[in-house]
Order: structure tokens, then C-alpha cells, then sequence
């Protein structure tokens, strides 16, 4: 869901987000700038769906789940110089003082990316690699044509990974208690490929 935007301006930093457009979607990746596609319906589905049992675990709780747009600095600096600026398509976040009105600065407890075609090496290379070196705990990869789901929990600052089938029923590391059931989130109303 992204693309380089290759500008002879580059690096960008957070501070070059605050003076766009806030209808403009972009993130920013060690200072290199990748302007963010419209999601598919299909991608919007997963995500409901995802964000649905997250909410309703944590109702009452105090902790948040946000769905994108949200802004994450996972190294925030004060002068608004970081170089890395994502919009996860799910985020939870357990640590309120994280949460700010633009979104969220630190790394969140749990990310979940939804692949699409163009966006299946940003996330799983690049994003990866970012939130591993940010000590994000639970980092989730949806991949909706493969109905399949990586699960990378972190673990002495390694990512232990394994992934989980279209029926299997995940639990949240980080919730305990939580567990998702991927049999939900591959919707029967999802969109047909001959009315894309």
C-alpha cells in the first residue's frame, strides 16, 4: 500500500509531515519518503474485523486499539528530526503515556500490518526491521490472499515467528487472554475479483 516517493529533498523527517496535507497519507522510513495507496475493500474487511475483537476484549480496560490512519514515532525526538514515521493499519497500545492527539509516540505493544500487493516487501522488510529495532513486542502480518497470519513475538531482540491458518484461533502475547479467531476476519462478503 505504499510507494517511494523519491524527491531531491530527501531525507524527510517527522517535521516534513507536520507541514503536508492531512489528507496526504505517507510514511517515512529512515528519512525516505513512501506516500500511502487507498486500502481495498477486502483490506478494509480484515481490518474491521481485526479491530472488532481487539475492541471488544479491551472494552473496560485501560488500554487502547487504533485503527489506521494513526500515526506511530517509534523514535520520537523533540525537535521533530526522526527520521521513521509509520501508519500501522492496527496498533495497540498498553502504555497511555505513549498516546498522544497525533497518535502514538514509542513503540506500540502490538502492530498488525495487512499485506497488499504493492505493500508485501515494505512490510515485511522494512517495517520489520524498524519495529524490531524499536522493541515492538508482537508484530502481526496479515496476509488476506493467503489467509494466513505471521506472528513475530519478540524475544531477547529477535523476532520468534510462526504463522497461523485461516481457522486457527491466535492468542495475543500481549493480551493475555485475548485470543483472535481467524475464521472471522475471511469474510464471506468480502469483494469478488470480477467487480474489482
Amino acid at each position: 500500500m505504499s510507494n517511494a516517493y523519491s524527491l531531491e529533498d530527501a531525507p524527510y523527517t517527522y517535521a516534513d509531515v507536520l507541514e503536508t496535507d492531512e489528507k496526504t497519507r505517507m510514511e517515512i522510513i529512515d528519512g525516505e519518503m513512501f506516500m500511502m495507496a487507498l486500502p481495498t475493500t477486502d483490506h478494509q474487511i480484515i481490518s474491521r474485523e481485526l479491530f472488532g475483537q481487539l475492541w471488544q476484549f479491551l472494552k473496560g480496560k485501560p488500554y487502547q486499539v487504533f485503527s489506521a490512519p494513526v500515526g506511530v514515532r517509534l523514535f520520537p525526538r523533540t525537535d521533530f528530526s526522526d527520521d521513521t514515521f509509520l501508519e500501522p493499519d492496527l496498533v495497540v497500545v498498553c502504555d497511555r503515556s505513549k498516546i498522544t492527539r497525533a497518535g502514538c509516540e514509542g513503540a506500540p505493544d502490538m502492530i498488525i500490518e495487512i499485506l497488499s500487493p504493492s505493500n508485501a516487501r515494505h512490510d515485511r522488510l522494512l517495517k520489520f526491521r524498524k519495529y524490531l529495532a524499536a522493541g515492538v513486542p508482537e508484530y502481526w502480518v496479515v496476509d488476506g490472499m493467503a489467509k494466513t497470519v505471521e506472528i513475530h513475538i519478540l524475544d531477547q531482540g529477535r523476532y520468534i515467528t510462526t504463522v497461523a491458518g485461516e481457522n486457527d484461533e491466535v492468542p495475543v502475547s500481549v493480551l493475555p487472554g485475548c485470543t483472535i479467531k481467524l475464521r472471522d476476519i475471511w469474510s464471506d462478503n468480502q469483494v469478488p475479483e470480477s467487480r474489482e
